[in-house]
């Protein structure tokens, strides 16, 4: 098989359900992106789910319509994660109980709503969007549909 130019891997991955088959997600309209990408006419509306501000990212180039801090990973379930990938599991399994607290539940349902609405891309300053919270967070409202 020839490598893909620049020897990055094919962009498929988001496509694969969490056995790993490939196949549509089950709320196509809900997507996760990185902050850092540009926006794409079929974004929809562009939630920010990180507790942190995109480092060098600026508010204009963001273009996001909300941000979302609280739905965000605690300070320390995100220290120890660390975007270590032999964590991800783990991670998903703590941050989907944290995701249960009341306060979060508010800002799961206010995303709910705007999915109801259109197309949602839930954006993270994390390198592989796809293990990281904003991931968790899509199959959260991806399951509840």
């Amino acid at each position: 098989m020839d490598e893909p130019l620049g020897g990055e891997p094919p962009c498929w991955e988001h496509l694969l359900d969490e056995a790993g088959r490939l196949g549509a997600p089950a709320n196509p309209r809900v997507r996760v992106r990185r902050a850092y990408d540009p926006p794409e006419p079929g974004d929809g509306q562009r939630i920010l789910v990180d507790r942190l501000w995109p480092r060098g990212l600026s508010k204009q180039a963001a273009r996001l319509d909300a941000w979302l801090r609280d739905v965000a990973p605690s300070d320390e379930l995100r220290r120890w994660y660390g975007h270590d990938p032999a964590r991800w599991e783990a991670f998903a399994e703590r941050y989907r109980a944290e995701l249960a607290e009341p306060a979060r539940q508010a800002q799961l349902a206010e995303l709910r709503q705007r999915a109801e609405r259109g197309p949602l891309t839930l954006l993270c300053a994390a390198r592989d969007p796809a293990h990281s919270n904003a991931e968790v967070v899509r199959r959260v409202l991806s399951a509840e549909s």
